[in-house]
Formats: structure tokens, C-alpha cells, sequence
């Protein structure tokens, strides 16, 4: 019996890059003819012709499956919908862009079949085409959370990678709300390869990522998995104490030994500034927390589904 790689591709407004997409997938399958496929599409509430393409490739291909959300939920939980939905053997999430090049599967199943890796994952070594800044925040934020955190997080990581089933399964048990699925590839484990490519960049459409996106991305990733901010704000608080402290004793000293008044109000005006601005900080940090905690408890569905292609 024939192994069956299911491929999840999440949609948002990916009407021009979904036939490029499907052509380039459908060679790759016609290359790797040992294997059945099956094509999860997950439309993530796209405002364009997205839907209607998928429709139209459902009804020519049978392999072609889709879903298609009540509004934008966001490319976490349309991985997440993928992932429950799909009934392969093997699991593999990629791009519709073709930032993540479909070539590379049959090298990624092969060391899964040979070398007897549970998950083959690929990261980027180049970031040819994306601005600068957003480049020198993204290495930035990866060495911030490996220090932070206890889970690795791999430099350049996508979330292109194949998957068993297995651990395709021990991801579905971690049910949170607030995802972020780079961290959860690492936290639940087995063993991983890692294949290096030059990046890519998009065959159509324009990126739905923005640096402020990014940002609360990033954000994100590192409330999920670390505490560490909310010790150094503890300890941001005690560093401040102990210089006003210190700054008290000098006042004090400097009055009784050369009966000099207290400096005016500017310096004092500045600390203030500091010490409310250090407070705001960590005032901010612990509201991330208990908005994440606060949207836990609230157990609302990662998603909604308004219909798939069983409604045709």
C-alpha cells in the first residue's frame, strides 16, 4: 500500500499564486508517483478570488481538498486546520507563494524514509529580497528567545517541513489559543533534520506581513514560551530601588557634610520620567500575560469553518 503525503497550503487573498502553486505541486507528485497525495487548501477568510480557484481545482482534482473559514483567523490557526483535517501518513505545511519550494519534498521524504527521522524541517541561510531592518530584527529576536527560552528556536526556520504522523499528532494535543507553531515543532520534540536553502521569493501577490505584524509575531513567541521577561522585570524594579536607595544616602551625606540643598527640579523631573517609564515597562510586560491568559480561559474555537469542498 502506497504511503499518502498530505500537503497543507494556508490562503489568504492567493488567487494569483494558487494555479502557479498547483502546477508546480502537480509535477512534483508526477515525480514522486510511489507516493498518493492528498492537497489540504485552507482559506483563511481571503477578500479575493481565492475561494473560487480552489473550487475549481476541487472539482478537476480529487486530490484537491479545501476549507474555508467565517472570516481571517490567521495562518496559525489555518495550519492548525490543516492539520486536523488531513489523513496522510505524512504531513507537510507549505506556502502558496512558492516561497517554499515543492522541489524540496522529495529529498524531505526520502531522509524521513532512509535515515528514520521523525520531522524533516527547512530553514533559510539567506535573506535575499527582504528589507535590512526586517532582516536584522528577525536575527535579533532569535538570539533574544534562545536565551530566553528553553525550546530551541532555529534561525531562518520555516514552517515548511514534513511531518510523520505521530508528531503531526502530538501537536493536535497541544490545544492553546494563543499559537505559535515554530516554537511547538521544537517543544514536542523527535527527531529533526534540517535542510539549508537560499531564500525565495514570492512567484505572485504581495506579502501579508508587515513589520508591525512581525513585531506582534514575535511578541507572541515570546510570552508563549518563556517566562524570563517577567523575572527581569522583578529585577529591573529591585536595580531601580537600590540606585534610588543609594541616591538617597548620597543626598543625605552631601547635606550634612556641606549643608548644600538638594539639586533643582529638572533632575528630578528626569527621574521621575525614568522610574514612571520603567514601571509603565513592566506594567506592560505582565498585561501581556494576563491577556493571554484571559483569552485561554475564554476557550473560544481556534477557528470556525464556513464550508469545504464536501459542500460542492
Amino acid at each position: 500500500m502506497k504511503d499518502k503525503i498530505s500537503v497543507i497550503v494556508s490562503c489568504y487573498n492567493e488567487e494569483e499564486s494558487i494555479p502557479l502553486f498547483y502546477k508546480e505541486m502537480n509535477e512534483v507528485s508526477k515525480q514522486m508517483n510511489h507516493v498518493d497525495f492528498e492537497f489540504m487548501f485552507v482559506n483563511d477568510g481571503s477578500s479575493d478570488n481565492t475561494l473560487n480557484e480552489l473550487k475549481d481545482l476541487a472539482h478537476k482534482d480529487n486530490r484537491v481538498r479545501f476549507i474555508s473559514f467565517s472570516r481571517n483567523f490567521g495562518k496559525e490557526a489555518a495550519m492548525y486546520a490543516g492539520l486536523e483535517h488531513v489523513t496522510g501518513d505524512y504531513i507537510t505545511l507549505m506556502d502558496a507563494d512558492l516561497q517554499d519550494p515543492p522541489s524540496m519534498l522529495p529529498v524531505m521524504y526520502k531522509y524521513i524514509k532512509e535515515n528514520d527521522y521523525d520531522q524533516v524541517g527547512t530553514r533559510r541561510v539567506t535573506r535575499k529580497g527582504e528589507p535590512p531592518i526586517r532582516s536584522f530584527f528577525a536575527r535579533m529576536f532569535y538570539k533574544i528567545i534562545n536565551k530566553m527560552s528553553k525550546v530551541e528556536m532555529v534561525d531562518g526556520a520555516r514552517d515548511y517541513r514534513l511531518m510523520t504522523r505521530q508528531v503531526v499528532d502530538s501537536i493536535l494535543q497541544l490545544k492553546e489559543y494563543n499559537r505559535y507553531s515554530k516554537g511547538l515543532f521544537s517543544f514536542v520534540g523527535f527527531k529533526t533534520k534540517w535542510l539549508e536553502y537560499e531564500n525565495v521569493e514570492r512567484v505572485a501577490g504581495e506579502t501579508k506581513w508587515s513589520f508591525w505584524k512581525l513585531f506582534k509575531y514575535a511578541i507572541e513567541g515570546i510570552v508563549a514560551f518563556t517566562t524570563a521577561p517577567l523575572s527581569m522585570a522583578a529585577i529591573l524594579g529591585v536595580i531601580i530601588c537600590l540606585i534610588a536607595f543609594i541616591g538617597i544616602i548620597v543626598i543625605i551625606v552631601k547635606t550634612l557634610a556641606f549643608g548644600d540643598p538638594t539639586g533643582g527640579w529638572p533632575s528630578m523631573v528626569c527621574i521621575l520620567l525614568f522610574v514612571s517609564g520603567i514601571q509603565l515597562l513592566c506594567m506592560g510586560i505582565i498585561g501581556q500575560y494576563l491577556a493571554k491568559t484571559y483569552l485561554e480561559t475564554k476557550k473560544r474555537p481556534i477557528y470556525i469553518i464556513k464550508e469545504t469542498e464536501k459542500d460542492l
